[in-house]
């Protein structure tokens, strides 16, 4: 992503997890952990959509891992359908950012995993910020949000999105009362509005 990016090389319970680690300028406020989007459909954590929130928590101060889940890249084991990559997420969070200021972030498929990951943390320590992009509440049981993190969590949709409709998100919000941000004619993907997404992300975490 940029001259700062390292590849590192964590353990999950499958084998090597592939591992991309980016530090902002200057001293770091936390570790901010970014989840891809479906591996059986190209997903991997150089997707410009995990990209683009990769660079909107390093600009504001977040160092950041993300990572391939299993079967893809360099990364171990094999597609397990959100269980075992949950599970790998937990991983990574134990590896890289065991104490201190943590966010969790993930993208369609990634946020499905990220969310589940995020009700097992949030029981056991603080979260700082949690940010979801094209939720993938239509295939998926995404986990729900806890009230407390509410203020803390930016929910992003397309309204035009092709993959994930914006009904399901909006069904999974509903009895949550979590907002959503809605771009009007974004897509899934978000092809020309990425600085859009990426100015969205940046006002929550500043805010």
């Amino acid at each position: 992503m940029n001259s700062n990016t390292q590849k590192i090389t964590l353990q999950g319970e499958a084998g090597a997890i592939e591992a991309l680690r980016d530090d902002p300028e200057g001293d770091s406020c936390g570790v901010a952990i970014v989840a891809h989007p479906h591996p059986l459909f190209g997903g991997t954590m150089d997707n410009k959509v995990v990209q683009t929130l990769a660079r909107a928590f390093v600009q504001c101060g977040w160092t950041v891992v993300r990572f391939n889940f299993r079967g893809v890249g360099a990364s171990a084991g094999e597609h397990d359908a959100g269980v075992g990559e949950a599970r790998d997420f937990l991983s990574v969070v134990a590896q890289v950012a065991p104490t201190g200021p943590l966010a969790i972030a993930g993208f369609s498929f990634g946020s499905f995993v990220a969310s589940h990951a995020l009700a097992e943390l949030h029981a056991q320590r603080a979260i700082d910020k949690v940010a979801f992009v094209g939720t993938a509440a239509q295939r998926f049981t995404v986990a729900a949000v806890a009230p407390e993190l509410h203020d803390k969590t930016l929910v992003v949709h397309g309204e035009q999105d092709e993959t994930v409709s914006l009904i399901s998100v909006m069904d999974w919000a509903r009895p949550q009362s979590l907002p959503v941000t809605v771009v009007p004619g974004g897509g899934h993907f978000f092809h020309g509005q990425l600085p859009l997404l990426k100015s969205l992300v940046v006002r929550h975490l500043l805010g």
